[in-house]
């Protein structure tokens, strides 16, 4: 068998409800072999079950199945990073749908934009994929906001890939490096001193739209616009003291991710 050239990184908590999906996705893709990386982050359901049986039948897919249970996503991503061996490497979220040529766009994209290429970027749109919504959205991300601001990132962690090489001498994913919301953000800042960011217009997924109050996972448009407004070059003044701090005192750090306020009490 050809070597895989990707490994496919979800970390989930207790998502039952969404995760078999999300893995039919994965079965589905086009550019294979891949190894398809599952960190169960201390479910409490069916989860870990259902991530077994889902992956069972799957060819072509190296499955590994890893537990962490320090509860936060940034301690689940941590654990995968050593089992990330492959050239390429996408992070992915549990409640997401990934088209077949997922996988296989990021990696024309890869190959097209040479080793200078260090992260292929998705563009998260509403179904239908192509419906005059959807189709805004990619060209606005694409297009338009990508080359406004090329070193800042556009996309979650729902849809972003990297060379694993890159990735990894940047430091990876640590609580050490950010333990706050918007880990996406903070980790392509030091990616994006590496090389540059690509979004192919053909490059999308559609995330579960279930999260909609964001209060506790997300900036206030003040430091948004700010982040928007400071140069490159003093990206890690943005991040490591003025917003990190800020993020402290309101205590948004990545357990909040944890949270499932769709969910009734």
């Amino acid at each position: 068998m050809t070597a895989p050239r990707w490994t496919f990184v979800i970390a989930y908590f207790n998502e039952a409800d969404y995760l078999p999906a999300t893995l039919a996705s994965l079965a589905a893709q086009t550019a294979r072999p891949f190894r398809l990386v599952l960190v169960d982050n201390g479910s409490t359901d069916t989860s870990a079950a259902l991530a077994r049986e889902a992956t069972a039948e799957m060819t072509g897919v190296e499955t590994v199945h890893l537990s962490e249970q320090r509860p936060g996503k940034v301690h689940a991503l941590e654990a995968a990073m050593p089992h990330i061996t492959t050239e390429l490497v996408a992070f992915g979220d549990a409640d997401t749908f990934y088209p077949p040529d997922y996988l296989a766009t990021a990696q024309a994209a890869f190959d097209a934009g040479g080793s200078g290429v260090v992260a292929v970027m998705a563009v998260d749109v509403p179904a239908p994929p192509n419906g005059p919504e959807a189709r805004q959205k990619r060209f606005i991300r694409s297009r338009i906001a990508s080359r406004l601001w090329p070193r800042q990132t556009h996309t979650g962690g729902f849809g972003q890939s990297f060379r694993t090489d890159a990735l990894v001498r940047a430091g990876g994913y640590s609580e050490k490096h950010w333990p706050y919301v918007l880990m996406d953000h903070e980790v392509m800042q030091r990616l994006l001193k590496l090389g540059r960011a690509v979004y192919p217009y053909d490059f999308w997924c559609i995330p579960s739209p279930r999260r909609s109050d964001r209060r506790r996972v997300r900036w206030t448009l003040a430091e948004r616009l700010l982040y928007h407004a400071t140069p490159f070059a003093l990206k890690d003044w943005y991040f490591y003291r003025f917003l990190g701090p800020r993020l402290a005192r309101r205590k948004l750090t990545h357990l909040n991710l944890r949270e499932k306020s769709w969910l009734p009490l």
